[in-house]
Formats: C-alpha cells, structure tokens, sequence
C-alpha cells in the first residue's frame, strides 16, 4: 500500500493506492488541527510507504509515520512537478501523482536525508547565526551613539578601554537608556556567543569529515560543520561540477549557438550553507 501525500501546514490531502490491486482505497483531506491525523494512519496496516515532496516544518510527521510503523519517502519537488505536463495544480492532483509515481516506481526521491542528530546540528548553527546578526545589530547601534558624539573608534569600541568611553559618554536621558539597554543586550549575546561557538567546536571535532576540512587555511568549525550537515556523503556526488551546482556556485548561463554568457553565479543551492 502507497500514499500520495500533499504535506501542508495546516492539513494534507492524501491518494491511497492498493500496489496489488490499483485501487484506490484513500482520498481525502486530512486537517492537522482536529484529531484526524492518529486515526487515519493508525487504521491502516504496519509498513505503509507514504510520499511526500520535500518541505519544512514536517518532523512531527516523520515521527508519527515512524511510531505506526510506516515508511516515509521524500521526493525532490522539482522532479515531480517536471513530470506533470498540464498547468493545473491542486491538491488532489499533486496528492494523485505523487502516488501514481511511486507506484510506477519512478518517483525521485531524495538521495540523502539528514538524521534527526544532523538536524539538531543545523540549529545549533542556525541559533549561533541569528545571536550573531542580533549582536552586530546592537553593535552598529552603539557606534551610531558614539559617533553622534564624535568618537570614531571602530573595533576599538570593543575593548576595555572602548567600553569605559562609552560608559562615560554626556548623553540626553532617553539616548542614555538607549546606550544602557544596548550595552546589557552585547554582553548577553557576547555571553550566548561564546557558549554556542564552544558547542560548535565540540560538534565539529567530533565529526570525522569536519575535523578533515578543518584541516584546510581559513575553514573553521562553523564553515566546516554547515558544510558536512548541507552536503552529507560526498559519494552521493559523481564529480565536482554537480557539487558546485548542487551549493548554488555555478555560474547563470544564457548562451545560444556560438554565443555563451556567464552572468553571476546563481545562487540555487542551499540557503542554510
């Protein structure tokens, strides 16, 4: 038994297939807000192969799948929808050919899906990235006061000494509650920086493969750590150039006949590395 499935937040319309038979024996919206979702998949047998394309916001639904014992494939999105010929997009349909490509055993699915673990991982790099982007906010605010105030200090702002200027900066009240609330917030983030760069490092000298590319001038953890969670087994790639289409680093092309123009690389890969 197969099914099709048109993942939403908010529900998924589901196309059931008997392999055996051809029949069908599941058509219907299933909403995620009311209690639907447990019943329809505990009703059916152990060992059901539900596919999907590849979304976010979906792992309590892998989970689900798994305590029922069912299989979860998730395809490319792009394929499947390059298999559909005619412009009409709704749910059922996309519900309807996502079975009907698994059944004909032609549906593309991922070559490699991260853990559960190596998910993980990439929050911890996604929560370091937004701290430090927070910090830099909080950090050109205060060189805005100081340089209002004719102090042009850049990364000497940062020191010790940089600190006891901005401290002693003669501001108006509400500009002085700015510069207190500003100089709290960066030691926080310096704080929360600190220990989430510790826990990379760890996270990367514990991977094989990070520890590797580390090896490399001018790759840290945080380079080498995204890089081995984005691309997975290197073996996946048969040579370089599908590498570095797969990281959005080829360049766009628009050539025709004896003309070829390179324009500015194309930046289709993933946005997380």
């Amino acid at each position: 038994m197969i099914i099709g499935c048109d993942f939403h937040p908010s529900g998924q319309q589901v196309f059931g297939l008997d392999t055996e038979t051809g029949e069908v024996f599941a058509d219907r919206w299933i909403g995620h807000e009311g209690d639907e979702v447990d019943p329809f998949y505990g009703s059916l047998p152990a060992g059901v192969v539900v596919g999907v394309e590849a979304s976010g916001n979906m792992l309590w639904f892998e989970r689900k799948l798994a305590h029922y014992g069912h299989q979860l494939r998730i395809g490319d999105a792009a394929q499947i929808r390059a298999c559909e010929v005619r412009k009409q997009k709704y749910d059922r349909r996309d519900a309807e050919r996502i079975a009907r490509l698994m059944r004909e055993g032609t549906f593309p699915a991922l070559r490699w899906v991260p853990s559960l673990e190596e998910r993980d991982l990439r929050q911890l790099l996604l929560h370091r990235d937004k701290l430090v982007r927070m910090r830099t906010q909080v950090k050109n605010q205060l060189q805005h006061i100081a340089l209002n105030q004719g102090q042009q200090k850049k990364r000497q702002l940062w020191s010790r000494g940089g600190r006891q200027l901005l401290e002693q900066l003669p501001l108006e009240p509400w500009t002085a509650r700015r510069r207190a609330d500003l100089l709290r917030w960066l030691e926080q983030f310096n704080s929360e920086c600190t220990v989430l760069d510790r826990a990379v490092q760890e996270a990367a000298e514990a991977n094989p493969a990070a520890r590797q590319l580390m090896t490399h001038p001018g790759v840290g953890p945080v380079i080498s750590l995204g890089f081995v969670l984005t691309v997975g087994p290197i073996e996946r790639f048969q040579h370089s150039r599908e590498l570095v289409s797969y990281l959005g680093l080829n360049p766009q092309e628009d050539s025709s006949g004896e003309r070829r123009r390179l324009g500015r690389i194309s930046k289709q890969g993933s946005g997380f590395l």
